[in-house]
Parts: C-alpha cells; structure tokens; sequence
C-alpha cells in the first residue's frame, strides 16, 4: 500500500473520539496534586511509548505475550467456533494488532475489524497494514481513550454477534472498581448475545512476576520514563528524568505489581505553569498489574453482568484466555 492511499484510507475509515482538551492535564494536576502522587496510565502510549511496549513483549523476561501467544496457537480454532461467524471484533488497545491477525485469520466471515485505541500514529499504521492483508475485511479503527466512553461506527448495525477482544494482561493495569466498570462498558457495547475475549494474568511466584517488570536491559524503565518526556513536551513541563529512578514490585498482599518513578532528590517541577514539589524519595505511582485467580476474575466478571463460559490456560497455570458472555 503506497503512502497517498494509505492516507486515502485513513480520512475515510477513522472514527476520532476527542476528550475536552484540558482534560488530561487537569488529570496529571490532580495526580501530582494528592498526598501518594501519581500519574495518568494513558499517557504511556504514545508513538514512542508504544514502540517501546512492543519491545517489551519480545524481552525474554516478559513471560506474559509468549505464553498468550501459545495459548492462541493452541486453542485458536476453539475459540473461534466460540464466537461464531460473521462477528464484528471490537478490540481494546489493539496496539501493534499481532494477536488479532491470528483471530481473523481462523473465524469464519468475520463481518468487521474495529480497533480500539489512544496512540494514533500506531493504531492507523497498523489497521492500515491489516486492511491490505484482509481486502475482504472491514477494518474501522476509533483513535480514543477505551477507558471512556465510545461508540462504535453506526455501520456495524447489521454485522453479525459483537465481540469485544481485550488481549494481554490490560485489565489488570485497573483498580478494581475501574476494572468492573470496564469490564460493565463492554458488555453493553457487545449486548446481549455478544461475547469479550480477555487475556488475564495469574498469580504466581514473585521469581516469575518482578523480573517481567523489571527487565536486564532496562526497556520498561525506559518505557516508563518516557512518560515525563512526553508530559515535558505535550504539557509544558520541566521533569528532569535523570533525577527520577524506576522501581516497580510484587505486593503479594493485594496481588499486584506496582510501578513507580521515585524522585532520587527534593526538587519542584513545573507542569504547565502550575509547581509541585516532590521529595527525596517521593513515588509518582504510574500503574498496577493486577494477577487473578480464576475464582476471583470470575468473581470481578459477574459484579460487571458478565459470566466465564471458557478457560484456557497454559500448562503452567500462568496465563488464561477467557470468553465471557452477558448474564
């Protein structure tokens, strides 16, 4: 596909959701503005933040998109006799889009292919490419914040069962009444006979989780501080990121990772005029990854109107796939 059609085919396929445009620097005033500070996960993703996370799922460490990766190859034909033919796949954070190529590649006629995500430039260089690969497939990609409120395109009105797919371990980055309320979106975005396929983390040895987050080559430090670098650019900010260190770990309490940038001095930054002073030491709080027992996502699923219909795991009892129906 040369670059003018591709274009072409952006103007003409791509659904835009903006938020007000204040609203996300209100959010990292607010952030850094509370007494355990932290910062809004969104802002990870953007070209270069997306880049890098693509980085990560090739890093030996990172156990959790190999083993997604073979539950799929193994159970792919069960799971798409599950959903059925002519679906419509509404995917959550589609990102690069690795794994859905194996989805559409075994359904049935599926109807349309509309990626969900907040990183632009990505999310349309990638639908562009699948849209080449499947001529036959309507793909339909909505640049917007999956976390808030979409709708889909109003031509998916006479597709066949809605499926949202929502793979990786995302669900877990969510509290979990945040989770719920995601997880509550989807079914009403899908309806009553729709389907959610879910990637879930599982819990796990502490030897398994940290070195995930915590890679040799430091490419999910460097992912992480790449949030500063973009709030410096987007929102006229002064972080010095060599005066911030990465620290993430398990806390087998609440059965999550926690990732942190921690402040090595006392210093006052500066975001869009507004000061905040940060000691030595102080974390700005980034994101959880929350890791499930069946019992309890099953649980967290049925709070939202959802039930599990299916499990696959691994042999290893590290990762699942779920497809969940509304009750």
């Amino acid at each position: 596909m040369t670059k003018q059609p591709a274009r072409r085919w952006r103007e003409r396929n791509t659904v835009d959701v903006d938020g007000a445009p204040d609203e996300m620097l209100t959010a990292i005033w607010a952030g850094l503005g509370k007494h355990s500070k932290t910062l809004p996960t969104q802002l990870l993703y953007d070209e270069r933040g997306s880049a890098l996370f693509d980085q990560i799922c090739e890093l030996p460490e990172y156990y959790l998109t190999r083993t997604e990766l073979a539950i799929m190859r193994d159970r792919i034909d069960e799971m798409a006799e599950a959903i059925g033919p002519e679906a419509a796949i509404i995917e959550y954070g589609s990102g690069s889009a690795i794994k859905i190529r194996m989805l559409l590649r075994e359904l049935q006629s599926p109807a349309a292919y509309i990626p969900v995500d907040i990183s632009r430039e990505h999310l349309l260089n990638a639908s562009a490419e699948l849209a080449a690969e499947f001529p036959a497939l309507r793909v339909m990609p909505v640049a917007a914040d999956f976390t808030r409120p979409f709708e889909v395109p109003l031509s998916l009105a006479h597709t066949g069962r809605r499926v949202a797919y929502f793979p990786g371990s995302t669900i877990g980055n969510f509290e979990r009444a945040h989770a719920v309320a995601l997880l509550r979106q989807m079914a009403r975005i899908v309806g009553a006979d729709g389907r959610v396929l879910i990637g879930a983390d599982l819990q796990k040895s502490r030897a398994v989780l940290e070195p995930a987050y915590d890679d040799a080559s430091g490419v999910t430090a460097e992912f992480i501080l790449n949030i500063l670098q973009r709030i410096n650019r987007e929102y006229a900010a002064d972080f010095a990121t060599n005066r911030f260190h990465y620290r993430s770990f398990y806390d087998q309490v609440e059965g999550r990772i926690e990732i942190s940038l921690v402040s090595t001095v006392s210093q006052i930054v500066t975001v869009s005029g507004r000061p905040f002073a940060l000691a030595a030491d102080e974390s700005l709080r980034i994101e959880y990854s929350h890791k499930y027992t069946l019992s309890g996502f099953a649980a967290m699923a049925s709070e939202a109107g959802l039930r599990v219909d299916r499990v696959w795991t691994d042999a290893n009892d590290w990762f699942s796939v779920q497809l969940l129906c509304p009750v």
